[in-house]
């Protein structure tokens, strides 16, 4: 596998594509995540306990998961494609790899 740079990776010029559907799911996913990160951020502002913050921490950790899943599977035909219209070059296979692996 080559030396990629994931912030260079991210940094290409392609937007979020996909159906108005898949999109609106992930901003669901992202805005509930959002809310419960929130009630963390609120949690150790209180002092709530260690035990009780850890545990809505790794609630929002599963919340984002299947969304950063999402944002890949809907855009994955545009990331491997590229946008010729818009001078976008398709990512190359280790550049995908590593989008991929950024979410393990």
């Amino acid at each position: 596998m080559g030396n990629v740079d994931l912030h260079e990776t991210l940094r290409r010029e392609t937007t979020m594509v996909g159906d108005e559907d898949s999109i609106a799911a992930v901003l669901n996913r992202l805005r509930r995540a959002q809310g419960q990160l929130a009630g963390v951020i609120s949690m150790i502002e209180q002092g709530r306990d260690c035990k009780a913050v850890v545990t809505q921490l790794a609630a929002v950790s599963r919340a984002l998961e299947p969304a950063g899943f999402k944002i890949v599977a809907t855009g994955l035909r545009e990331c491997i494609t590229g946008d010729s219209t818009e001078g976008v070059e398709p990512m190359t296979e280790a550049e995908l790899e590593k989008l991929f692996l950024a979410l393990a």
